[in-house]
C-alpha cells in the first residue's frame, strides 16, 4: 500500500472540511471531486458560482456534494470584514477597502479557517506562495511554543530502499529563505512530528550540510552543528520520539556503507527519513529534483507552526497530489492534540464533517 493510501484509510473514519480558494482551476475541481468521492470529507470551493459551474462543466467534473461559496455574496462577509478591521494591521481601514481584501478568495478562505468553518485550507495551484501565505500568516496565529512557521514536503519515492519504504519528509522547502539556528531546530522538530503522525515510523532527522562531522569547518557548518544540538535538546525536553544527527552530507544520511565510513555510530546516518536542508535554495531544488527525476509523488508544502492546518501547493502539483495534500492537512486537523500536545486542540477532533 502506498503511503498516501494509508492516510486516506485513516481519514475515512474522521472526514474533515477543506476549503480550496481556487474554485475555477480544473485540477482543483477534479481534486475536490475526488476528495469527496473517496469519502475523505467535505470540499468547499471559492469563486463566483456561475464561473465555478462553467469551469466544472468544461472539466467534466460533478459538483455533487461540493459546496461553492462566492465571497462577494457570502452571508459571513460582514462578519469577516469586522474581523479584518479589528486587526491592528488594518485598524482604521475603510469599509470598501476591507471588503475588497476579504472578498479575495485567499483571504476569505483564511478567515473561514480562522473562524472554524473549515478544518483546513489548500491553495496555491495557480497562485504564487506570497498570495497564499500572506493571508494565513496575518490571520492564523502561530502555535504556542513554536518560534517560527515553516513548511515541509512529504515525498513518496518509488523503487528505493532509502527512507521509510521510500517515504521522506523534506524541510524547509517553501517558507524561510535562510533559517537561523533556532529556526532550523524548529524545522527539524516540527517536520519530525508530522512524519511520525503520518507514518507511525520513528523519525530519523538528518541536518544536512556539505560537511559530515567536521570534515569542513565554516560558519555555515557550525550553524548546522548548533541547530542539531538545540533540536536534540527540544526532543529531550518534550519527550519527542525520534533521532536527530548532523551535520551530515546527504550520502552519509542515506547510504549505510558511506555512513559507516563518515559517521560511524550515528543513530541517523544511513537511515534518514526526514531531511532538513540548510536553506530554502537547497531544499526547494532538492525536492523538485527528486520529485521529477524519480517519478515520485510530492505532497506539499505542508505548513508547520500555524495554529490551524494549511498548505501551499506547488503550481505543478497533479490532481492526485492535490488530493493527497488535502488529506494530509485533514490528518493534521484530526490528530492535532497528538501532534502538538501542548495545544489542547479538541476543537479539531470534535469538528463535524458537514457545513
Amino acid at each position: 500500500m502506498k503511503f498516501i493510501e494509508s492516510v486516506f484509510d485513516k481519514l475515512r473514519s474522521h472526514p474533515k472540511r477543506v476549503v480550496f480558494p481556487e474554485g475555477t482551476e480544473p485540477r482543483v475541481l477534479q481534486a475536490a471531486a475526488e476528495f469527496v468521492h473517496l469519502g475523505l470529507g467535505v470540499a468547499v470551493l471559492l469563486g463566483k458560482k456561475a464561473e465555478v459551474e462553467a469551469a466544472a462543466q468544461q472539466a467534466k467534473v460533478s459538483l455533487n456534494k461540493i459546496l461553492v461559496i462566492d465571497p462577494e455574496q457570502a452571508e459571513d462577509l460582514p462578519l469577516f470584514v469586522k474581523r479584518l478591521e479589528g486587526l491592528a494591521r488594518y485598524r482604521g481601514i475603510a469599509d470598501t477597502d476591507a471588503k475588497k481584501i476579504v472578498t479575495n478568495p485567499n483571504y476569505f478562505g483564511a478567515l473561514m479557517l480562522q473562524n472554524g468553518q473549515v478544518d483546513g485550507l489548500v491553495g496555491g495551484a495557480t497562485s504564487n506562495s506570497g498570495s497564499i501565505l500572506r493571508p494565513l500568516f496575518q490571520l492564523i496565529k502561530p502555535l504556542a511554543g513554536v518560534k517560527s512557521i515553516s513548511s515541509c514536503v512529504v515525498l513518496q519515492v518509488p523503487l528505493t530502499e532509502y527512507g521509510n519504504k521510500g517515504v521522506f519528509t523534506f524541510a524547509d522547502c517553501g517558507v524561510i529563505p535562510n533559517p537561523n539556528v533556532d529556526q532550523l531546530a524548529t524545522i527539524a522538530t516540527e517536520s519530525a512530528r508530522l512524519f511520525r503522525q503520518l507514518t507511525g515510523a520513528i523519525p530519523r532527522v538528518a541536518m544536512l550540510s556539505y560537511s559530515t562531522k567536521g570534515s569542513a569547518q565554516t560558519q555555515d557548518t557550525e550553524k548546522i552543528v548548533a541547530a542539531t544540538a538545540l533540536a536534540k535538546q527540544i526532543f529531550f525536553e518534550k519527550k519527542q520520539i525520534g533521532e536527530i544527527d548532523g551535520e551530515l552530507q546527504v550520502d552519509s544520511a542515506l547510504i549505510k556503507e558511506i555512513a559507516e565510513i563518515k559517521a560511524p555510530g550515528s543513530p541517523v546516518a544511513g537511515q534518514a527519513n526526514v531531511l532538513v536542508f540548510p536553506d530554502l535554495n537547497s531544499g526547494n531544488i532538492a525536492v523538485k529534483l527528486v520529485h521529477r527525476l524519480t517519478g515520485g509523488e510530492a505532497y506539499g508544502q505542508i505548513l508547520l507552526g500555524l495554529d490551524k492546518p494549511a498548505a501551499d501547493l506547488s503550481r505543478g502539483a497533479s490532481v492526485h497530489e492535490i488530493v493527497g495534500v488535502a488529506a494530509i492537512v485533514s490528518m493534521q486537523a484530526i490528530e492535532y492534540r497528538r501532534l502538538y500536545p501542548d495545544q489542547g486542540a479538541a476543537r479539531y477532533e470534535a469538528a463535524p464533517a458537514t457545513l
